[in-house]
């Protein structure tokens, strides 16, 4: 459970997470044996992967297809590290990875009552996006997750925007949105280049 967590929200193999846990926990183990175990976490809904999605590009860049690492609930993953507030205080970068897994959480349960699924972007120019919201009539958004901050805001509105011109709209939709979802503010609001700044609690709004 250790070695998953420190790789949520990461398109990693399921030999990555062995050669953690063989450094960390077990050299025994093998790649068989932690695909067994995920699976049977799967099964009782402790972790959930996000498929790569795979829309039509105006350019030839190959696009990464390994699913991205997500436990259902964020707080197993804070139980399996043994970490608390002030840990997370200290290293903002991890405290960004389990909001991220929050947000994925929250996101996941609005895209189902909207008909749709959630998906996550990436390719091999680093190219990524968090989550696309893809609906069964097609449309579709883009969702960078950023805990806040206008540099982080900035940085994932020019991600999005970046994907946007990449996509071929002669042979699929525009996206019907653009979004950052934040982990501070109290008011969502759109930007001059379309891009719509969300606090994860003014979702449900």
């Amino acid at each position: 459970m250790r070695s998953y967590a420190r790789h949520q929200g990461a398109a990693v193999n399921y030999g990555v997470i062995c050669a953690d846990m063989k450094s960390n926990d077990n050299a025994s183990l093998n790649d068989d044996t932690v695909a067994s175990y995920v699976k049977a976490l799967k099964k009782i809904f402790v972790v959930e992967d996000m498929k790569a999605w795979n829309p039509n590009l105006r350019s030839k860049t190959a696009v990464r297809t390994s699913d991205t690492r997500y436990f259902t609930d964020p707080s197993i993953g804070v139980a399996a590290l043994g970490v608390g507030s002030e840990d997370f205080l200290n290293d903002l970068n991890t405290f960004g990875l389990f909001f991220e897994t929050m947000a994925v959480r929250d996101l996941r349960v609005y895209a189902q009552s909207l008909d749709g699924e959630l998906y996550h972007y990436r390719d091999k120019n680093g190219l990524e996006c968090d989550a696309v919201l893809h609906r069964r009539n097609g449309t579709y958004g883009l969702i960078e997750i950023k805990l806040g901050g206008d540099g982080l805001i900035e940085e994932g509105a020019a991600n999005l925007n970046s994907l946007e011109k990449k996509i071929d709209t002669t042979r699929m939709k525009a996206p019907s949105f653009k979004m950052v979802l934040t982990g501070t503010g109290m008011y969502a609001y759109r930007r001059k280049d379309g891009v719509y700044v969300v606090p994860i609690g003014c979702l449900r709004d």
